[in-house]
């Protein structure tokens, strides 16, 4: 009898109405929908864009992740995998897939073998965060949580501030975590030395959010798996509203990377 009380409720909506519900049965419900968005400007040198690949896969194949995964409520989560760099720079290295054990873990490791893109320029967390937005609404999953995991190595200086990206995907019940990057080579003339606290203040936001600054290369491998172990299994307590927006109000300016900007492209050719 529900599935006739089904299909007369079905075919009594109307035709949009219909297709936004086939949509929702049709997603897979997934623990976490988690977008991994990680920054490939020409700050980042050849070897740190490998070391992040190759940080990632090892993680998402690692026994303490996969365990996580196998622990969760559903037993599964859809990942993503996306270099960016400046506005409207996004590149997709791994389209959202599904993970739900150790041999649907292994197409992770495909990251490794796609061609590496250098030198594009400028740094856009913001537009980072509204391209991992708009991904979730059409990537086939549904998931109890869905957490945007940014990693980068300077402040955003070009699109829509970060604090007004950040704040859109809060309200959309999304979690923004993050990887700030203080351990990179030394070219990175946009780079600022308190990176780790612009983080806290300016781009993690949601409950639980959490950020694990990177202060020596050899430290990512471990950072990237602890990271995904918190942001999988869910991080303890809770944040009210987006990020630490009191700390903001003292005087942080998060508008940094874009004054740095401006004051520093007379100085060099082609910023």
């Amino acid at each position: 009898m529900r599935i006739w009380s089904f299909l007369l409720t079905f075919l009594a909506m109307p035709l949009q109405a219909q297709e936004a519900k086939l949509a929702v049965v049709s997603e897979i419900e997934v623990d976490v929908e988690l977008a991994l968005m990680v920054d490939a400007s020409r700050s980042m040198a050849p070897k740190e864009l490998v070391l992040q690949r190759r940080g990632y896969a090892e993680a998402l194949t690692s026994d303490i992740v996969l365990n996580v995964i196998r622990n969760s409520m559903t037993g599964r989560i859809a990942v993503t995998y996306v270099e960016w760099a400046g506005a409207g720079k996004t590149r997709v290295i791994l389209p959202w897939s599904l993970i739900d054990g150790a041999d649907s873990a292994q197409f992770a490791a495909d990251i490794l073998n796609k061609q590496i893109q250098y030198g594009m320029r400028r740094t856009s967390i913001s537009g980072a965060i509204d391209f991992a937005v708009t991904d979730m609404e059409t990537n086939g999953f549904a998931g109890l949580r869905r957490v945007i995991d940014i990693s980068g190595d300077g402040p955003n200086n070009e699109g829509s501030p970060v604090l007004e990206a950040r704040d859109r995907a809060v309200e959309q019940g999304i979690v923004i975590n993050g990887l700030p990057l203080l351990a990179w080579e030394d070219t990175n003339i946009w780079a600022i030395s308190d990176l780790d606290l612009y983080y806290e203040i300016c781009v993690i936001g949601g409950p639980g959010a959490f950020s694990i600054p990177v202060y020596d290369m050899t430290d990512f491998p471990l950072a990237v798996r602890r990271k995904l172990v918190l942001e999988l299994a869910g991080p303890p307590g809770v944040a009210d509203g987006p990020g630490r927006q009191g700390m903001t109000d003292q005087g942080y300016d998060c508008l940094i990377g874009e004054k740095l900007r401006r004051e520093r492209r007379q100085l060099y050719k082609n910023p």
